[in-house]
């Protein structure tokens, strides 16, 4: 190194500058393990209470990013664009919205990942596919976006290295929540894909990591400020996450779900509302419509038409999965072995749901993982989840839940009928695009 690591680390802990270069430095140094441990637990806990500057974050989000491969698509006539969401519950917006936008035009390189804490993982639940390939080399993935349009796959290696060794740091050092670092980690890894445009779905609510619209608004407007000062149009969309997105939590049942959704069987839904508003984003900034009103138009006749069901399906079978799935995924998904209902205790309106609970419930029914190594049941988790507002009967089934014996699915049942508060009025409205951030 040039610089010397803990000059870098005094500066910012004495609430200093730090300029591009010798952050471009230390985040060399640390990819090349030069960097000590304790060093980077250090800087990243001057950073937490010091912050960062929008030039020193956007140095920290290029420096990161150059710190592995970054992807290039010559021979792709479309716009490359990209979508991600901090993460909910129910929340399988991926697997309907990539499809959409390639069926209108884009090339959507979509990396993902796997579940984290109480909120599913999109690689998860498309790993509930029999032979999807989550993880396929550079040169199948560059055809099937350029042949396809679009393709969810997960993070290799070679991308944003620097963030996975400072991810890990963060996560024993209480440093996980700096917005600063949050920025730089997420943004590094999509701008590594070579994204031109890109839309942020920030999640607001009791089911999200940001359950205070402040704080929400704080992170969205540094991830848009970031990428925008990174060279990469960004919007970001504040979504409610007060309750659980679709109607069903837990990797088979949402991937069913999806194929529900891209099959025009779930329009009028909050799901649907999300999926619409963050398609129309991703065509104006690509410049594939001229206004709102023509992107919405664009992708409900994606929809509709049934186009972006045949993306999906071509997806699919592109990286593995069966040719017919969306034909017959109910052949090819796994089943839990039991079905048990979570009746409702009163009658009355559908008034709030502990949503961030039931995400956990999914968990504890082996849907999610309580340590990195924890294998995942495909099958478990939760079913036809009532929305707000809804009006219901003493004992009808407020959800299902799918688990592994009858023991587990009543257990988990009793837990889940907790999670929800059943009022003598119906509860006031609340819009599922909360703030749009630009």
């Amino acid at each position: 190194m040039d610089v010397i690591p803990q000059e870098i680390i005094r500066r910012k802990r004495d609430g200093g500058e730090i300029s591009a270069d010798e952050i471009a430095a230390f985040i060399a140094g640390l990819t090349r393990e030069e960097i000590t441990e304790g060093q980077a637990a250090a800087f990243a806990m001057a950073v937490f209470f010091r912050g960062m500057t929008r030039n020193e974050t956007v140095a920290l989000t290029l420096a990161m990013r150059d710190s592995g491969d970054v992807m290039r698509w010559p021979g792709i006539d479309r716009p490359v664009a990209d979508k991600h969401s901090t993460g909910g519950v129910g929340d399988n917006v991926s697997l309907m919205l990539a499809p959409i936008v390639a069926a209108c035009g884009l090339a959507v390189p979509m990396i993902s990942g796997r579940g984290l804490g109480h909120t599913g993982g999109t690689l998860d639940k498309l790993q509930s596919i029999p032979g999807y390939n989550v993880m396929p080399d550079p040169d199948l993935l560059r055809r099937v976006v350029s042949e396809v349009g679009c393709a969810i796959i997960g993070q290799t290696g070679d991308l944003a290295p620097a963030d996975r060794r400072l991810y890990a740091i963060r996560d024993v050092t209480a440093t996980v929540e700096s917005v600063p670092l949050i920025t730089a980690s997420i943004l590094s890894k999509k701008l590594a894909a070579g994204l031109q445009t890109l839309v942020l779905d920030v999640k607001v609510g009791n089911g999200a990591f940001m359950a205070g619209c402040e704080e929400a608004q704080t992170l969205a407007r540094s991830l848009v400020e970031v990428a925008n000062g990174a060279g990469t149009r960004t919007t970001a969309l504040l979504t409610d996450m007060n309750q659980p997105l679709a109607d069903a939590a837990g990797n088979a049942l949402e991937v069913r779900n999806a194929v529900d959704f891209l099959s025009g069987r779930k329009g009028g839904t909050r799901l649907h509302d999300v999926v619409v508003a963050l398609a129309v984003e991703m065509l104006l900034q690509a410049g594939l419509a001229a206004n709102q009103d023509d992107a919405r138009v664009a992708a409900l006749e994606a929809l509709d038409s049934g186009k972006a069901l045949e993306v999906f399906a071509r997806m699919v079978h592109a990286l593995g999965g069966p040719t017919d799935f969306v034909e017959k995924c109910d052949a090819y998904l796994p089943k839990a072995a039991v079905v048990v209902p979570v009746p409702a205790a009163e009658g009355g309106w559908l008034a709030a749901s502990a949503t961030r609970e039931l995400g956990l419930a999914v968990v504890e029914l082996g849907g999610g993982r309580k340590r990195p190594q924890d294998t995942i049941d495909h099958a478990v988790g939760l079913a036809g989840i009532q929305p707000l507002g809804t009006r219901v009967t003493k004992g009808e089934p407020l959800a299902f839940v799918h688990a592994v014996d009858q023991a587990q699915g009543e257990k988990i049942a009793a837990s889940v009928a907790r999670c929800f508060v059943i009022a003598a009025e119906p509860p006031e409205d609340m819009p599922v695009i909360v703030e749009r951030i630009s």
